[in-house]
């Protein structure tokens, strides 16, 4: 009997003993197995994002090339790159009331801001025929006594009948030889893109200049007579002056 009660005393203390070890084993388990978890979660996570920056930098860099190739593409000019030289001849025959100047600056000396409006007429480069008429503005920019004269920003036209007329816009000097822009034209001229040297000869009464134009088709031959050289003596011909038939541009803008 006594034995029998030994064996159950010690039955009883190897299970509690069992027992208080399982709480710890499992416990271990657990973390480990969350530990795990965690791991394989972390770079799954970050791994999206690096996939998704990656792709939005591949599309960004992709529509950025393609935007300029796109720009580089367009816009087509076929417009005609050959150059063509015309000269012509502005006479101020003092019949045409020009130029007025309008002193806005109510200065006694050309000063920033006066405007001189004018109209002269103009003449083929061989002085053989009434072309038609120049238009235009001059703002006063620099009164420059040192050089004797001023600077001004023109705006002006040259008219040529029914052929069209030429465009122009840039710096006007009146002491020395200066290079305008082309802007545009009609008529023959539509289109057309390039500058034109103003020389003067006598400021304001005799002005020559060579137009280098582009973007149109051929000139007529009659637009194209070898100048005569630029001197203070040169003259139209008689003819031209007096506008007879033949020494004219048809419908030759007066």
């Amino acid at each position: 009997m006594a034995t029998s009660s030994a064996s159950s005393i010690l039955k009883a203390y190897t299970l509690s003993s069992s027992s208080a070890k399982l709480p710890p084993s499992t416990a271990s388990a657990a973390t480990i197995s969350t530990a795990k978890k965690l791991v394989s979660f972390g770079p799954s996570f970050i791994s999206q994002p690096l996939k998704l920056s990656t792709t939005t930098t591949s599309s960004v860099a992709a529509t950025k090339r393609s935007f300029t190739c796109k720009s580089q593409t367009n816009p087509s000019d076929s417009r005609s790159s050959k150059v063509q030289e015309l000269n012509v001849y502005e006479i101020n025959e003092r019949d045409r009331g020009s130029p007025a100047y309008l002193r806005l600056s109510q200065k006694t000396v050309n000063s920033l801001g006066d405007l001189v409006p004018f109209s002269n007429k103009v003449y083929t480069g061989d002085l053989k025929k009434r072309a038609g008429i120049t238009a235009g503005l001059c703002i006063l920019i620099k009164n420059e006594p040192e050089k004797k004269g001023d600077r001004y920003e023109a705006i002006y036209s040259f008219y040529f009948g029914d052929y069209g007329h030429i465009a122009v816009q840039g710096q006007y000097l009146t002491y020395e030889d200066t290079y305008l822009a082309v802007t545009g034209g009609s008529g023959i001229f539509e289109g057309v893109y390039g500058q034109v040297k103003l020389q003067q000869i006598i400021f304001p009464f005799k002005l020559f200049y060579t137009f280098y134009l582009k973007g149109i088709p051929d000139l007529p031959a009659e637009l194209l007579g070898e100048a005569v050289e630029p001197s203070p003596a040169v003259e139209p011909t008689a003819a031209a002056k007096a506008c007879e038939p033949g020494a004219v541009l048809p419908n030759f803008t007066n």
